[in-house]
This record gives C-alpha cells, structure tokens and sequence, in this order.
C-alpha cells in the first residue's frame, strides 16, 4: 500500500483517505493526481467523493514547507447513476491556509466529464484504475520490522506469481492540470514542495483534517501497525514534520539498519533518513520529467516504483517488491487524464 487506509479516520469512511499522490509533466503543462476511496475498502464502503469534504493540492513555493497556494476540489451529493457536482477553487498566499476563506471558482462541472477553462486548466474527477502496486508479503514483512524494530523477514516466494495487493481493484481520481502560465506567476519560481489533504466539515462550522499525504509509503513503512502514530502524521502540518517525528523516524530505521547489518553506522544513517524525507512534501521542479527515484525525488510519476525505492532507502538495502508497472490492469496513458478511466 502507498498510504491506502492508513489510519483509523481514513478507514472510518475511505472517501477521505488519499491513497496517492502524484505530480508530474502533462503534455499541457504540470499534472497533480490524488486518488481516494480506494475498492480495497471493501464492497460495503462508501463510495465517490463525500459530498461534505474538502479535497486540497497545497503547494509551497517558499520552501518553508507552509502553503502558499492551494487547489481545492468540493463535490455534491450522487445522483442515480453516481454523478457529482464539482468545484475547483485557488487560494493564494495567505488565504491558502485559512479554511474560512472561500478563494476563487476556477471552474465547476460533473465528475466524469473532462473540464477545462479558456487558460488551459483541465480537470477530471472520476473511477479509475490504480495505478499503484504493492506485493503484500513485502509490504506486511516492512511494516513489522520497522513496528519491532528487527530485520525484514520477507517469507520465502512459492511457485505462484505474486499478485499486487491491489490487482482489479479501482479508485476515484482527481486529476488536474495546470499550465505554465496558469502556475508560475503564483508560485513565483519552478521549485514547489506539494502534498493533498482531504478535510471533514464539523458540527461546529469548521473543517477536521483526516488525511495527508505528500511522499509515498511513509505511513505504510513507520505506521502501518501504529494507529496512533498514523493518526498523528496526518494531523501534523508539515512545517512541524521534522520537530514532532524526526527523532523517532530516524530512530526506526537506526534500529533496521543495524539489525540488517548494512551501515557501520546506523543511528547516522537514521539520521540521513529522516532529513531525506521529513517535511513530508513531495518536491518538483515545475517543467522537468518527473522521478521518484533513489538519488532524488522529483515529482511522482504513475509508473514510478515507489514502494521499492522507499523500502529500499528506508532499509539501506535493494529490497524488491518482485513486481512493476506491468502488474496494474489498467495503465496509464500519455493523454489526460493520464489514468485509466473505469466505468
């Protein structure tokens, strides 16, 4: 999983967890995805985007990993045949913080339909295929060596052909694309810091984060079997990553790292660790390809193997899913919306 249920209010409802995140170059210019309610929350599950929820893309642009633009998706209830209203608004400098500010409607549409402005702006919100994969054997093997603090005791493959975790199964995808002059004048530069959150209207008038996700398999690798931990790396802003979660990161992996044997020095290592990938933001240079890859993260590409990379990194060692881009039923496409649109 790249963050898929990762914490006991994504699981409450999964129309507000974000699976993924992923941003890169469109053939029109610089393409944010975030992919909610995934089918691995079972047939029962609520289904769509929830109709009382805020879906933001923040973007920092200063690098002090606070927004100072976001892009926020609302929707309206289903009709019939699953239909939603959507609403795309900006918010910029210090209106992007603030949830009581209302920013300005780019756009609004359906979901299912590909919507665009006289700028070049595109949105399509709608079922797809999951672009992402995850042997679950490699994935749970991970999860509780960095829970326990011991070694990654993968089981020994049988026979059979692993099967990602998320083989068939699909999500719903916000996928917009904005061009280069649609962007750049409000970041004031190339380098932007992005990550997605999904908010739940309250009672009281205001709005509870429930999820958060910038790099892929942060959860999954520190938190997959700690709930509290998981629930509170969605309720950090990102500028407070390195205070709140640096030292125990960085401890986690001191403590594979040296039950592997890979470094001599593993609370160091640890240390590189939580400096690579605390704040919790996924850089990109607005114009180049994107690589989520070992010696860099730029952006997030659909095909990018992240899990591996992260494990890999996480572990100090090539730790392999044994799976890529192949093992997807539906994979993505060079035009927009890039993912594969499920019916």
């Amino acid at each position: 999983m790249s963050h898929h249920l990762d914490s006991p209010a994504a699981r409450a409802d999964a129309r507000l967890n974000i699976s993924d995140v992923y941003v890169f170059r469109g053939d029109r210019g610089t393409v944010l995805v975030m992919n909610v309610c995934s089918d691995s929350a079972g047939p029962d599950a609520p289904k769509g985007f929830h109709p009382e929820a805020r879906y933001e893309f923040k973007i920092d642009s200063t690098g002090d990993a606070v927004e100072n633009l976001a892009y926020r998706f609302t929707f309206g209830a289903a009709d019939q045949d699953g239909t939603q209203a959507l609403e795309l608004r900006r918010l910029v400098g210090e209106q992007a913080v603030d949830e009581t500010v209302d920013g300005t409607v780019l756009l609004a549409g359906e979901t299912g339909r590909t919507l665009s402005t006289d700028g070049g702006l595109r949105v399509w919100a709608g079922r797809a295929g999951d672009p992402f994969w995850m042997n679950p054997a490699v994935v749970e093997a991970v999860g509780q060596a960095f829970q326990h603090g011991t070694d990654v005791e993968v089981p020994e493959p049988d026979s059979s052909p692993v099967t990602s975790l998320f083989a068939g199964q699909k999500v719903r995808s916000i996928v917009l694309e904005v061009p280069d002059s649609g962007l750049l004048p409000f970041t004031g530069g190339k380098e932007i810091n992005v990550w997605g959150v999904t908010s739940l209207a309250t009672d009281a008038g205001g709005w509870h984060r429930i999820n958060r996700c910038g790099l892929p398999m942060v959860s999954p690798i520190f938190a997959q079997f700690d709930d509290a931990l998981a629930e509170k790396l969605n309720q950090t802003e990102p500028a407070d990553d390195v205070d709140t979660f640096g030292q125990e990161i960085a401890d986690r992996v001191a403590a594979v790292v040296g039950a592997r044997g890979t470094t001599s020095d593993p609370h160091d290592y640890g240390r590189q660790i939580a400096d690579r990938i605390l704040p919790d933001v996924l850089p990109y240079s607005v114009g180049t390809p994107a690589v989520f890859g070992f010696a860099k993260f730029n952006g997030r590409a659909l095909t990018d193997n992240a899990g591996e990379v992260m494990f890999s990194l996480a572990t100090d060692s090539a730790l392999s899913v044994g799976l890529g881009k192949e093992s997807v039923d539906a994979p993505s496409t060079p035009f927009f919306p890039y993912l594969a649109p499920a019916g």
